[in-house]
């Protein structure tokens, strides 16, 4: 009985694995032709050991299920095209070790057909030609190849060339740190506000003083002048948002409801609403004329350090001190998505004047981002500071201040670092003082207006005798940057 149950087991296990493992002679293999060829045994044992170890880990895989097929069979043509270029660009790299590329490609299909099992190399559907093959898909293949393929090396776009920015003007007449600044639409004078307390209104043309305006009670933290009134806004570290009349230079109105210092604000472009952020955590948006408070943005789990708005979704853009940036849904005050890609505060946001993009800066760290849905486009790597301000202009400039004095500029299609110095303190100042607070471009792009800690505002433009050969792209690709 015993004997019996033994014969029974040994014949079980070879009709199940008499195939893998088994052959006419361990050395002399009986071909189609009746010619014997003599084969290494080492050789064989490692074709039978690669030729397991391919069924086992791959069978389930083999076949495409049909849905999936049909999905990508309209796919064809293009990953064709695709697939034929990149073997004309890898001719001559060698994509695998040769002796396991002769053993893959050498393995025999099963030739047992009592058992009626697929091939053991990589293969697709029926119908398709199918042999394993490293070095690429066959170029007549309908579907995307199983086997193994070299991937394809990633392009690095070209910088575009931008003239170097030189120091224009240091405008000097505050007494504190220069924190906000804002241009007016036409481009005739811009101001500033400082922890003197002051609000002083500034010719650009030629930096001469023309206004101080006084009423806040501590640092101003954020202005901005209104396209379609003749309206500036200010807010503070008082807790005060005040709109003043540029016609007599009075406060006519006070936006009440922030529970602690107010660190930014921003207009909306086509509605008449304001928004203001602050050490409370929550944004506010206020109407203009009837100073209501319409939302409460709130989400943020520490200061909101930043703010932009902008005519499309998202209207309102966020950061925060609690490394996130927050996108809102203005009509319905909520949040639309939240950007956690940062490991540290946020502390500053840059809207692209004619694209649907825009950046965001902590420490050490910026990242650009595309709108309306916050997907994370590329870094700007390279400035390890804590960088408090950002400004980008229509020419595809980035500019970044940071609180060590570091300035960088930056092509914001590449994310490539084309310039970057340090900033001169004033003589007399300390070195702590020598950090750039605020920023922002002029109307037309051509001058970069610079709010410092060294109590100075300075003025910047691009060298007009510099030319592509007199100050050369300095770029060097490397592998490891790579944009999403």
């Amino acid at each position: 009985m015993a004997e019996s149950l033994v014969r029974t087991s040994i014949k079980r296990t070879r009709d199940l694995f008499g195939t893998d493992y088994t052959s006419p002679s361990p050395a002399i293999i009986q071909s189609s032709s009746s010619a014997k060829t003599v084969v290494d045994p080492f050789e064989l044992a490692d074709r039978v050991s690669i030729t397991s170890r391919i069924r086992s880990e791959y069978e389930h895989v083999r076949e495409l299920p049909p849905a999936l097929a049909a999905k990508q069979a309209g796919a064809a043509a293009t990953a064709a095209a695709r697939r034929k270029k990149q073997r004309t660009q890898n001719h001559d790299q060698d994509t695998a070790d040769t002796p396991t590329t002769k053993l893959i490609e050498g393995i025999p299909a099963r030739s047992n057909t009592t058992h009626k099992e697929p091939s053991n190399a990589l293969a697709l559907r029926k119908g398709n030609p199918a042999q394993s093959n490293v070095n690429g898909s066959l170029p007549g293949s309908g579907l995307p190849s199983t086997s193994l393929v070299q991937r394809q090396n990633m392009m690095q776009p070209k910088p575009e060339w931008h003239a170097p920015w030189k120091l224009m003007r240091v405008i000097s007449g505050h007494l504190g740190w220069v924190r906000a600044l804002a241009v007016e639409p036409g481009n005739q004078w811009f101001a500033s506000g400082a922890g003197d307390r002051t609000i002083k209104i500034w010719d650009l043309a030629s930096g001469s003083l023309r206004l101080t305006l006084t009423g806040h009670i501590s640092t101003v933290r954020g202005l901005a002048v209104s396209p379609r009134h003749p309206y500036l806004f200010s807010c503070g570290e008082d807790k005060m948002v005040k709109c003043w009349d540029l016609e007599t230079n009075k406060v006519i109105r006070h936006y009440h409801g922030h529970l602690s210092g107010v660190y930014t604000l921003s207009l909306h472009p086509t509605l008449d609403v304001l928004v203001t952020g602050g050490r409370d955590g929550v944004a506010r948006v206020w109407d203009m004329r009837t100073k209501s408070n319409v939302h409460v943005l709130s989400g943020h789990k520490q200061t909101v350090s930043d703010l932009v708005c902008q005519a499309t979704d998202p209207q309102v853009i966020t950061s925060s001190l609690d490394s996130t940036v927050r996108m809102w849904d203005l009509a319905a005050g909520k949040t639309m998505g939240v950007l956690t890609h940062h490991k540290k505060g946020v502390r500053a946001l840059a809207v692209h004047p004619i694209e649907w993009t825009f950046a965001s800066a902590s420490t050490g760290s910026i990242k650009q981002w595309k709108c309306p849905e916050g997907a994370f486009m590329q870094n700007f790597e390279g400035q390890n500071a804590v960088i408090n301000t950002l400004s980008v202009n229509e020419d595809n400039v980035l500019f970044s201040g940071g609180d060590n004095g570091s300035i960088s500029f930056w092509d914001w299609k590449t994310g490539h670092r084309y310039q970057h110095l340090d900033t001169t303190a004033q003589p007399g100042s300390l070195d702590a003082e020598a950090g750039l607070m605020s920023s922002t471009f002029d109307r037309t792009g051509l001058r970069l207006i610079c709010g410092e800690a060294d109590k100075t505002i300075k003025v910047w433009k691009q060298d007009d005798e510099a030319t592509p050969e007199t100050h050369p792209l300095d770029w060097r690709p490397t592998l490891g940057r790579q944009k999403f």
